[in-house]
């Protein structure tokens, strides 16, 4: 599996201790930057690792910023990402298992390395359980005309 991984200056450090814990469980981690912990833009960095997870460059990706909010946003911008924010093993599952989520986003500043490896191991290993969960998810692209 292939997961795209993308942080700004606040998620720089937990991003390298999460992409070795990947690494290491044998998955390939594309970095999508930053690459240094200097003052960035997350945009910068969040909308090429969505448009890989779109196109299917990746299979899903991680994204990491101080509050986890900011490149959440960033990410749900695009039409094919269903971005869940996780702070937690229960919300990652969630958004894995009712939302079929396709990045996991992560809170830097306010949780530790393991549970950030915890969070993404869960969201990793959760099915999506489709159901009337796929029915609701059809219904979040807007159709531009």
């Amino acid at each position: 599996m292939r997961i795209g991984i993308a942080c700004d200056h606040a998620g720089y450090k937990l991003k390298l201790s999460l992409a070795k814990h990947l690494s290491d469980k044998g998955y390939k981690v594309v970095d999508f930057g930053a690459h240094t912990d200097a003052s960035v833009d997350y945009p910068d960095f969040a909308h090429p690792m969505a448009e890989a997870v779109e196109n299917g460059v990746v299979d899903c990706g991680v994204s990491l910023c101080g509050s986890g909010n900011g490149i959440n946003m960033t990410v749900n911008k695009h039409q094919g990402i269903r971005a869940a924010l996780c702070w937690n093993v229960e919300i990652a599952s969630l958004g894995r298992y009712h939302n079929d989520a396709n990045i996991c986003s992560l809170p830097a500043r306010f949780i530790s390395e393991e549970e950030a490896n915890a969070i993404v191991d869960t969201f990793l290993t959760t099915d999506f359980e489709g159901g009337r969960h796929m029915r609701r998810i059809d219904k979040i692209p807007i159709n531009i005309f």
